[in-house]
């Protein structure tokens, strides 16, 4: 879980190299000498369904960085819940320390922060959206090359990583783990760019998809976004410092202030004094299809998005699906957490009353990204507790975010009943999820999909509501209050199957663990 590393110099940006520092070439042969982890987990799951992604964050500068990291993570703990990490940069030194499970788990003990001194610092909390479970999988990736010490973390997904994998392993490359990540780090490696900002644009070129990435170098700190800005990245300010987060409120939990969206396509360098510098990544433009999931379900209400609220933006949705889709009820519920501003939302709209009918238990871990469809069933007997006198002799209006699966759906209409609800309308604050992610989202197999091939009247009653109705897809972008057209827009695959990045044919989660077993 621990790791110290003595780490060489890593070659300053641009062509201009800073007094005293030279560039430096790069053998394209160059082996990587992975850090070793300890012994993983077991193997992963097959039958895993749709899960969540990722969350990064960065700081440089800051003489307690590694704190400040923590503290950041379990603002962000909601993006993933397999594994944490942490790794900061001391001088010549990488310093990580990573585990599996929650955040405040991994750092159960005070000297795992204790030791990670030095003043950038980078921090990762994982479900794995390429590539197993297990403590190898973990991130942030450090690695020992010619450049120097490296870190790594990522949240997204490279759908041509197994195909590079491939070309990397024909030509002699040894691969650590089975994420696309490590993909990445050989890339960047392997370039014959003299700068390191170079040979991650090099390496970028390659890979296509959603990403959002941060590297630590022991005196930079780079962040980057991918050219259609699936995966969000943001940048802020605390103390006068520099930091980069997957979600604003992370800068709130620390105190610091939110500045700006990294922009699709751009990289920023943040190096000695705090300088920052901003560049484009790569040389051909994409139109900005930003994951409109992230203000459905991932992102927590209290962020900022592409300019929105996602409370306001969820509010909206609700609003929009009443005016849509109506029903004759007498309350209006929403599923805790993520379901509960649209719940309100639709009430507002409809001018039914919103009541508190199920009482979510804090301390289960949301049951969409359990990493298995038997403990998320489990989760959700434990997690969701109805308000009989509530809910008793009630037409109730339940309203959720999504139904991807079906199985959390059907649970949810079943325990109302039980309850002693007269009637269940669902009423989803998205459209019919039918087809599986690729970017960074963990629906693998689109066969997993209940709205796969199915009418809502046919999900209605494998469900087991009295009625269905989904928002449509032009109402939730309307919702946003976001434009959706050729030069700006949503990545809305998930729903309409036209998928901004092509996806190569039988791309699969699990399609890097050949020869990478349990550790």
């Amino acid at each position: 879980m621990d790791g110290r590393m003595s780490a060489p110099g890593v070659a300053p940006p641009g062509a201009s190299p800073e007094p005293g520092r030279a560039g430096r070439q790069t053998d394209p042969t160059l082996a990587l000498a992975l850090e070793p982890y300890r012994a993983g987990l077991a193997a992963a799951n097959p039958e895993k369904g749709p899960v969540d992604e990722c969350g990064v964050f960065g700081i440089y500068g800051h003489p307690g960085a590694a704190r400040v990291v923590y503290h950041a993570l379990i603002a962000l703990q909601h993006r993933g819940q397999e594994s944490a990490g942490i790794v900061a940069a001391d001088g010549g030194n990488l310093i990580a320390h990573r585990g599996m499970g929650l955040v405040s788990e991994v750092f159960e003990k005070p000297e795992s922060l204790d030791r990670l001194v030095g003043d950038v610092a980078i921090g990762h909390v994982r479900y794995s959206t390429t590539g197993s479970s297990r403590l190898s999988n973990a991130q942030p990736i450090v690695v020992n090359t010619r450049r120097g010490g490296l870190a790594l973390a990522h949240n997204g997904n490279l759908v041509n990583a197994a195909a590079i994998r491939h070309q990397l392993e024909e030509g002699g490359a040894i691969f650590a783990t089975s994420v696309d990540t490590e993909v990445l780090v050989h890339l960047i490696v392997r370039s014959r760019a003299g700068s390191l900002e170079e040979a991650v644009m090099d390496a970028i070129a390659q890979v296509h998809g959603g990403y959002a990435l941060l590297i630590l170098a022991e005196d930079r700190l780079i962040g980057l976004r991918d050219p259609h800005g699936i995966r969000p990245l943001q940048l802020g300010r605390l103390d006068g410092r520099w930091v980069l987060a997957s979600e604003s409120c992370a800068f709130d939990t620390i105190g610091a202030e939110f500045v700006r969206e990294v922009a699709p396509g751009e990289m920023i360098t943040i190096s000695e004094g705090g300088k920052l510098r901003s560049q484009a990544a790569v040389k051909a433009a994409a139109p900005p299809r930003p994951c409109i999931f992230e203000f459905i379900y991932f992102a927590r209400p209290d962020s900022q998005l592409e300019g929105a609220n996602v409370h306001t933006v969820r509010k909206a949705m609700g609003r929009q699906l009443a005016r849509e889709a109506p029903a004759e009820a007498d309350i209006v519920i929403g599923v805790p957490d993520s379901s509960i501003s649209a719940a309100t939302g639709y009430a507002e709209e409809a001018g039914i009353p919103y009541e508190v009918g199920l009482i979510k238990n804090r301390y289960i871990a949301r049951t969409f990204i359990l990493p298995s469809q038997t403990g998320r069933e489990a989760a959700l007997k434990l997690k969701l507790n109805p308000l009989r006198k509530v809910i008793e002799g009630k037409r109730v209006v339940l309203v959720d975010d999504s139904i991807v699966r079906g199985t959390t759906s059907r649970r949810l209409v079943s325990l109302l009943r039980e309850a002693g609800a007269r009637e269940v309308h669902m009423r989803i604050a998205s459209p019919p999820y039918r087809n599986a992610c690729h970017y960074g989202i963990d629906t693998s197999r689109s066969s997993d999909l209940i709205a796969r091939g199915r009418e809502v009247q046919e999900i209605c009653d494998a469900i087991g509501a009295d009625s269905l109705a989904f928002l449509s897809v032009e109402g939730m972008v309307q919702a946003t209050g976001l434009p959706q057209d050729a030069t700006r827009g949503f990545c809305l695959a998930c729903f309409t199957g036209n998928y901004p990045v092509p996806v190569p044919e039988g791309a699969e989660k699990y399609a890097l663990e050949g020869g990478c077993g349990d550790d």
